[in-house]
């Protein structure tokens, strides 16, 4: 496989209409021309800008595609059939795992076979860029960006957002992007002659997995947990005067999910609800999917991008973690234009790229906690980059780049910052309380539960997701069987390909799963808690994107004639078609039915309450009695459109309720005997009657006193 250097202006000398251009596209240079002339320190500044504007007007991006073979792609074939055999094997109930890695060590090397016989490659990488950054900056700009985020950081020390922090922080972030951002080249690409089609074609897989994501979501998952009344009393608190820029309760939550459902809930009207946290959360899952299209088209091309699309936009995995309605989708909504970001700076040298790369980064860390790990990522971006570089040129570049990320990174992080600094214990409890014996003493040696929960976790997309029912299916590979046996074979190839050609992309994308793991690994003081789709869901953003290269290597295997390109298309739709199935088979009829057996029926008990509101036109004197491992009695509430109270009334504090004046109503579980003997007692006239469930085995007991 080869890879063309783009064809670049920057061969040539700036021209007069460059100097015209350049001189008059605003007052700052047309003032900086003026002071120019006479001084010379800022003749030779003004003359690199001038040099390296002109350079970058315009791009010709050009890749070569491997040769391919002429012949039939047999190797190619069989060792996909030989790949979800493998896999197939280890789907429950067989989970015959020695022998699917016997047949998976059968699929790779006949996949090397197609790999040394010029049938299966993967995809060309887009050309790397040789235009040199002039390490130039407004400095008044950036002054006034420096003087403005400390004001903002020194403010939000109150620990809340307001006006006027806010607008200080957003006019700093703009400031300093203003300071550092340079003209962007234009790119030249050759324009295809079915472009509508293709854009049809990519409309309609979004529009497919816009279906997936929105499909039956008020009934999968269908009953919140104690983790959602937290949310949403957080929520609630913000319209209380409690903008908060880190919430404490609950062991400690950023922000960002909050104030994004409480604009979501005011654009739908869907109040203070179980609905509101799953519709945000669902919307956040999918301002993902532009990124992980134009992830595949960066590590790849158009193709990739579509299938990328897809893989990512059907799969259960980050399909239901978006579901739950928790923070979860934020790590990979933030994770991938992150990498993308990295990755397209690090290959076109453009500045601006690492600009917006700062900005996702710092807003990630506002997002969920395992976004903490993606610093980690970025130095790995980094020092592959560093080892990888031809030139010392590239070097230092590279040093300010990874500088211009930490700087703009910094700044939009800062409201959380200023909290850290004031409270570090408790930013980083939650974290702590995994990763170190803060609560309980560790179950063994550090490094040995380390290294036992890193195999775990790599062993999650392919064997065994783990055993958290509130958003996996149990026991099972993280994939679906044909996802996870193109992932299986893009490993091997990005590792051929690396070893031939040493491109520090195709480390990265290797080395980036277990960083973005790591979030679950390092689950030591509960290392049953690994893996953790949530806390891996990151490494999702990369793994589709491999299974994409994958299978696009596969298409391109048939070459061009027309009748081996319908075979391969045929071929290209039935997988898709095994893919949608199958995880619609996972979300709809294995995870949604498991999680409603395990959750508790609070919306039945809300509608007890708004019926009880209904008659008697409150709710003061309806009480919920706590029963072990039953229902968060704050939940019911949430459905009764009351979110800000806690219904119980503990067994010992029933007789308490004998000041409120009738009617009362106390809802309890109904093997709680103790309660029914005790209401008895204090209310002699009292109608217990049952409430039968849609739950089975969730039935529960309501006591009424009418006077």
């Amino acid at each position: 496989m080869t890879e063309e250097t783009p064809n670049q202006t920057s061969e040539k000398e700036p021209t007069v209409l460059d100097l015209y251009k350049s001189v008059t596209k605003d007052w700052a240079s047309f003032f900086n021309f003026i002071q120019s002339v006479w001084d010379a320190r800022r003749r030779e500044e003004f003359n690199q800008a001038l040099a390296y504007e002109a350079a970058r007007q315009v791009v010709v991006e050009e890749t070569i595609e491997p040769t391919r073979a002429i012949t039939f792609p047999w190797r190619a074939v069989l060792a996909l059939i030989l790949a979800l055999l493998a896999q197939a094997l280890v789907e429950p109930p067989l989970r015959l795992g020695m022998i699917s890695v016997t047949i998976y060590l059968a699929a790779f090397g006949v996949a090397v076979w197609s790999y040394r016989s010029n049938e299966w490659h993967l995809p060309a990488l887009p050309a790397v860029w040789q235009a040199s950054d002039p390490l130039t900056m407004r400095l008044v700009p950036l002054t006034l960006a420096v003087i403005v985020a400390v004001i903002a950081f020194l403010d939000f020390g109150s620990g809340k957002f307001s006006w006027l922090n806010v607008t200080l922080w957003v006019i700093s972030i703009v400031l300093l992007a203003y300071s550092l951002w340079v003209p962007s080249p234009k790119i030249q690409r050759e324009a295809s002659p079915n472009r509508w089609v293709w854009i049809v074609i990519v409309l309609t897989a979004f529009g497919i997995t816009v279906f997936f994501r929105f499909y039956q979501l008020d009934r999968v998952p269908i009953e919140p947990f104690s983790d959602h009344a937290e949310k949403i009393l957080d929520v609630y608190e913000i319209t209380q005067g409690k903008p908060m820029i880190f919430f404490e309760r609950n062991t400690g939550r950023e922000a960002f999910q909050m104030y994004w459902t409480l604009l979501v809930l005011n654009i739908f009207g869907t109040g203070f609800s179980f609905l509101s946290l799953k519709l945000g959360t669902v919307l956040i899952g999918i301002l993902t999917i532009p990124f992980i299209y134009m992830l595949g088209k960066e590590y790849g091309n158009e193709r990739v991008a579509l299938f990328a699309l897809f893989l990512f936009g059907v799969a259960s995995w980050p399909n239901i973690i978006s579901r739950i309605g928790l923070r979860f989708p934020l790590y990979p909504l933030f994770a991938a234009p992150t990498l993308l970001y990295l990755t397209r700076g690090l290959r076109t040298h453009n500045r601006n790229d690492f600009i917006l790369a700062g900005i996702f980064l710092g807003l990630g860390l506002h997002g969920y906690s395992p976004s903490r790990i993606v610093p980690i990522l970025v130095l790995a971006a980094f020092g592959l980059y560093y080892l990888h570089a031809g030139t010392k040129e590239n070097r230092q570049q590279a040093i300010f780049w990874l500088l211009l990320v930490v700087i703009v990174s910094v700044f939009v992080f800062s409201p959380l910052l200023r909290y850290w600094v004031g409270h570090p214990d408790q930013f980083g409890y939650r974290a702590f309380t995994r990763l170190s014996s803060l609560e309980s003493p560790l179950p063994g040696p550090a490094w040995q539960i380390f290294l036992s929960n890193m195999y775990k976790g790599l062993l999650m997309f392919n064997w065994d997701d783990g055993e958290i029912q509130t958003h996996s299916v149990l026991h099972r590979p993280a994939l679906d069987l044909i996802t996870a046996a193109l992932f299986m074979l893009g490993i091997l190839f990005l590792i051929v390909r690396y070893i031939r050609q040493r491109d520090w992309r195709d480390m990265l994308l290797l080395v980036s799963i277990p960083i973005l793991i790591l979030p679950s690994v390092l689950s030591l003081a509960f290392p049953n808690e690994n893996p953790a789709m949530n806390r891996a869901g990151g490494a999702s953003v990369v793994v589709f994107v491999i299974g994409a290269l994958a299978l696009d290597g596969l298409v391109s295997s048939f070459g061009s004639e027309l009748k081996r390109k319908v075979i391969a298309y045929s071929m290209v739709g039935l997988l898709f078609a095994g893919v949608a199935y199958s995880n619609y088979d996972l979300v709809f009829n294995q995870f949604g039915p498991a999680f409603s057996l395990t959750s508790w029926n609070s919306s039945e008990m809300g509608a007890v309450i708004t019926d009880f509101e209904n008659k008697y036109g409150q709710t003061d004197t309806v009480w919920i009695v706590p029963y072990p491992y039953w229902v968060d009695t704050r939940l019911p509430g949430v459905w009764a459109g009351i979110p800000n109270r806690d219904f119980a009334m503990w067994q010992d504090r029933l007789s308490e309720s004998l000041a409120y004046p009738a009617p009362k109503m106390f809802i309890y579980w109904n093997a709680d005997t103790e309660t029914e003997r005790i209401l008895k007692e204090l209310y002699p006239n009292g109608k217990v009657t049952r409430y039968t469930s849609a739950f089975s085995g969730k039935d529960f007991l309501i006591f009424l006193v009418e006077q």
